[in-house]
């Protein structure tokens, strides 16, 4: 788009939105193709809207042979803050189609799909972050898994996030829902580099890919995401059936209650009492 500066390019930080357009912004600049999530209203929530936009992006750069990469960045505080809770019509079991299916699509993209993040990323953005070939996280990211704090579990992103992070990194973060930083997504594996200005690092990391192929690229992406396209393969199916049941149930319904009423569920354990704490020697 012509008055765009070149992606990766230009402040250290996204853009701080505007929402007033379609859901995914997409941008154009010397072999670089920018989807950008623009509906900062609601944390850029994975309406359909905004997965179908961002569906068709990444399918209309793969099939550019003249597209040598693709920058996923968002406007606004968030990154994406997971599927949208709110949309009319939609289904446990629509929205877990529509998460497998995007997932999927960015790691058949055939081209490296670079994320620029410097907002929170909760729920369904730690999938996108897991499903990006390379990711720059700023200072103002954080990350977190909170699904067990509702009474669920990161069933379907645990296909992209858990094949990025440690095996110690997974347990604690799936199972203490703690929020993390920059600098420690980094140490984990779950990004790339954590860097203080986000667009030079993402226009270094596009200026190394330039050189390349599209042939090339799409062979060598397919050696770094086989294993985790055979999971989906293998386990999606059973993971989505797993994921409806946890909605369903009891647990997640007294969750999400909770959380909407900014109260404890009833099943929380009770808190720690001073001078109480756990393994403390006697």
């Amino acid at each position: 788009m012509a008055g765009r500066p070149e992606a990766g390019r230009g402040s250290g930080r996204p853009e701080a939105g505007r929402g007033d357009g379609p859901p995914v912004r997409v941008d154009r600049s010397e072999g670089v193709v920018t989807l950008t999530l623009d509906t900062p209203h609601n944390r850029n929530a994975l309406s359909t809207a905004l997965v179908d936009g961002l569906t068709a992006g990444l399918r209309d750069a793969g099939a550019d042979r003249d597209v040598r990469a693709v920058v996923l960045t968002h406007t606004g505080g968030t990154f994406c803050a997971g599927a949208d809770l709110t949309e009319a019509g939609s289904s446990v079991s629509s929205r877990t189609e529509q998460m497998l299916t995007l997932l999927r699509a960015i790691l058949e993209t055939p081209k490296p799909v670079i994320g620029r993040i410097d907002g929170h990323v909760r729920a369904g953005g730690m999938g996108l972050v897991g499903a990006c070939d390379l990711v720059v996280a700023g200072p103002r990211s954080s990350f977190a898994l909170t699904e067990a704090r509702l009474g669920l579990a990161a069933s379907i992103v645990s296909l992209t996030v858990v094949p990025r992070m440690t095996s110690r990194a997974a347990s604690r973060y799936f199972l203490t829902t703690e929020t993390f930083g920059a600098h420690e997504a980094e140490a984990i594996g779950l990004v790339t580099e954590a860097a203080a200005d986000t667009g030079a690092t993402v226009a270094e990391l596009v200026a190394a890919i330039r050189p390349s192929s599209p042939q090339g690229l799409a062979a060598s992406k397919r050696l770094t995401t086989a294993a985790m396209l055979e999971e989906f393969d293998r386990r999606g199916a059973d993971l989505a059936e797993e994921s409806a049941r946890l909605f369903a149930s009891d647990e997640a319904r007294e969750g999400m209650m909770a959380f909407l009423q900014k109260r404890s569920p009833s099943w929380a354990a009770p808190a720690e009492s001073s001078g109480a704490a756990v393994g403390k020697e006697t």
